[in-house]
């Protein structure tokens, strides 16, 4: 059955979810730092919980398991190391970053561009891992990007919301940023889901849009509609909002989209580990 295969790789979906929460929310830090006038206290809020997340997504990491029984995804036990030794890299120089920014900035600028960049090492071992070969891993590699910047995007987008409710004077720049971002990333995860569905990629191998009909079908449509589709509507609404410095509205909308972007992301994450199939 299709919802106990996905029941058997909730360890991969885990990893999917907490990497994307813990380096997602770190790469909206950095584009609010170099691009918004967004406060030190949120930044450093944000930062600790992005390696918060990334901790926990390394200790889900030495747990995950060695096969993926039926699924069609093959697994590549040589990236394992690579990829946790990266993460940990990301936790450490995050986390060594947060505290030189309260010493000397200049000290923290490279700490966190390696932390950047460990963190992109962390989705490419993944994504060679997982993804079966040249073409499939990059593939996988965007799927993991996306998923990325969109769940711990819109977390992040989340926590500056309510950062308004206590810091009246905050300029509305900052949210507006972070939601422009928010809705073009959905808005690629979109064209993203129709072009993998319209070339039935994956290590599946289906035919085009047989995704929609088959088996996974249900999951595949709501992946498109609880997912992508409400989501992207409601990122749009939190923009409206944002603009108009309506920040209460623009918050429990991002609340809503918190909720929907990480079902999108468990799904997305289970069709793939489970059946095979970018979404």
């Amino acid at each position: 059955m299709p919802a106990a295969q996905i029941a058997q790789n909730l360890a991969f979906i885990n990893w999917t979810l907490l990497t994307g929460l813990a380096l997602g929310t770190y790469a909206a830090v950095i584009l609010l730092r170099r691009r918004s006038s967004a406060t030190r206290g949120y930044l450093g809020f944000a930062t600790a919980c992005a390696v918060a997340f990334g901790l926990l997504a390394w200790l889900s990491d030495g747990a995950l398991p060695a096969t993926l029984g039926t699924s069609p995804v093959a697994l590549d036990p040589s990236w394992d190391a690579p990829r946790r030794a990266a993460l940990l890299a990301f936790c450490i120089l995050a986390g060594l970053a947060l505290v030189a920014r309260r010493i000397d900035p200049r000290v923290a600028r490279p700490m966190e561009l390696l932390a950047v960049v460990c963190g992109l090492l962390t989705l490419i071992a993944g994504a060679f891992a997982w993804g079966g070969g040249s073409l499939g891993s990059l593939g996988l590699l965007v799927e993991l990007a996306a998923l990325t910047a969109a769940t711990g995007g819109v977390f992040a987008a989340m926590i500056l919301g309510h950062w308004y409710l206590v810091t009246p004077k905050l300029p509305e720049a900052p949210l507006i940023l972070l939601s422009r971002a928010l809705l073009a990333v959905v808005g690629l995860q979109l064209v993203l889901f129709v072009a993998w569905v319209a070339t039935g990629a994956g290590p599946a191998d289906g035919a085009p849009f047989s995704a929609l009909t088959g088996q996974w079908a249900l999951f595949v449509w709501l992946r498109l509609i609880v997912g992508l589709v409400f989501p992207l509507i409601v990122a749009w609404a939190a923009l409206k909002t944002a603009r108009t410095r309506s920040m209460e509205s623009a918050t429990g909308l991002l609340y809503i989209n918190v909720g929907t972007i990480a079902a999108g992301t468990i799904l997305a994450a289970g069709l793939y580990f489970g059946a095979g199939l970018l979404v």
